[in-house]
């Protein structure tokens, strides 16, 4: 027969809102930010994550005229549709 299934977290400490497991990722996270690096300034991290959207934009951009030079006419049924569609949205 299988041995029944013991937690190393007792009834009473469920009871308590005491958490081992929550315990030890407080203790981690309170040491890792206490060594970390400190936080960047907004204006710097603002103008990193703009610059990871523009290069982001630029595969997208990049892939979808790939796409659209790869099978026009595919690319053009998918515009004629969506514009049939938004039409008979306004429409109503």
């Amino acid at each position: 027969m299988a041995e029944p299934y013991t937690s190393a977290v007792s009834p009473e400490d469920i009871i308590n809102g005491v958490s081992t497991e929550s315990l030890k990722l407080e203790r981690e996270a309170d040491s890792i930010l206490a060594q970390g690096v400190p936080p960047r300034p907004i204006r710097r991290a603002v103008r990193e994550d703009a610059a990871e959207a523009r290069v982001w934009a630029d595969r997208r951009v990049k892939r979808a005229r790939d796409a659209i030079r790869d099978q026009p006419t595919r690319a053009t049924l998918y515009a004629l549709g969506i514009g049939v569609i938004v039409g008979l949205l306004a429409a109503r």
